[in-house]
């Protein structure tokens, strides 16, 4: 599952609750969160300047800092300590961490800077951490294959990559839309499935526009080996992610 960083102080309490239930039915989920307007509140507090780039935040060494701060101090910690309070176990880590995600430099380096594409995933030890009975909280921070250099991953991209890596059939990602969204007759409707030759259509046409790109293209880059399926929802609905497993009908579900 990706958790948007904009979605989770919105999050309501029943949702962590549906997360425990579902545990408690051996579904374990394993979350890869956000934290782009915390980030973007830090580095504006410091003063440190910093522009998007096709929904890439461009990154230096010291807009790295504030993201590793933010991402694997903040936002995982409180994301792991609002799990613990519906009485389940979680337990949060970096990209960093056991060298959970190796990441090289995304092709446009030149203009956004340290942002990575991840190439390998440690899913041994995430499993392993499920294993022992605990909800794996990630944060998307990665580190070059020599360990040296960290990478900043836009979050929807690290958690297609962990699917994939894991090789689980469906990805969630929880947002504060309703699904992807498409005007007709004048009214916006949330489209109940979508194929990726269309969401390539209406990327063209401006339908699809600014950080709803980077989400698609990530849920397509997603849609390999196992994954059979993306499905993009708003988190604020009640009981989401057990309605998204029963199948009820709810968000835009992407699939091949």
């Amino acid at each position: 599952m990706k958790c948007g960083g904009s979605t989770l102080a919105a999050l309501p309490a029943s949702f962590f609750e549906d997360m425990r239930q579902l545990q408690e039915e051996g579904i374990v989920t394993v979350i890869v969160h956000g934290g782009g307007p915390a980030i973007s509140e830090t580095l504006g507090k410091l003063g440190i300047e910093s522009g998007f780039v096709n929904g890439l935040r461009v990154t230096n060494e010291a807009v790295l800092d504030v993201v590793e701060m933010v991402l694997s101090g903040q936002i995982n910690k409180e994301i792991v300590r609002r799990i613990q309070l519906t009485g389940a176990a979680a337990l949060g880590l970096s990209g960093v961490d056991g060298h959970l995600i190796e990441a090289k430099p995304v092709a446009n380096s030149h203009e956004v800077g340290l942002v990575g594409d991840v190439t390998k995933v440690n899913a041994e030890l995430i499993q392993g951490i499920v294993n022992m009975g605990y909800i794996p909280v990630i944060a998307p921070v990665g580190l070059g294959e020599d360990g040296g250099q960290r990478y900043n991953i836009n979050a929807d991209t690290a958690a297609g990559a962990v699917a994939s890596h894991l090789g689980v059939e469906q990805m969630v990602v929880v947002t504060d839309v309703p699904g992807i969204m498409k005007t007709v007759d004048g009214e916006k409707q949330v489209l109940p499935v979508v194929s990726v030759a269309e969401i390539e259509e209406m990327i063209a046409s401006g339908d699809i526009y600014g950080g709803m790109i980077p989400k698609v293209r990530a849920a397509i880059a997603c849609i390999q080996g196992k994954v059979q399926e993306v499905v993009i929802v708003n988190g604020s609905e009640p009981n989401v992610l057990s309605k998204v497993l029963k199948g009820t009908g709810i968000g835009t579900r992407i699939v091949r």
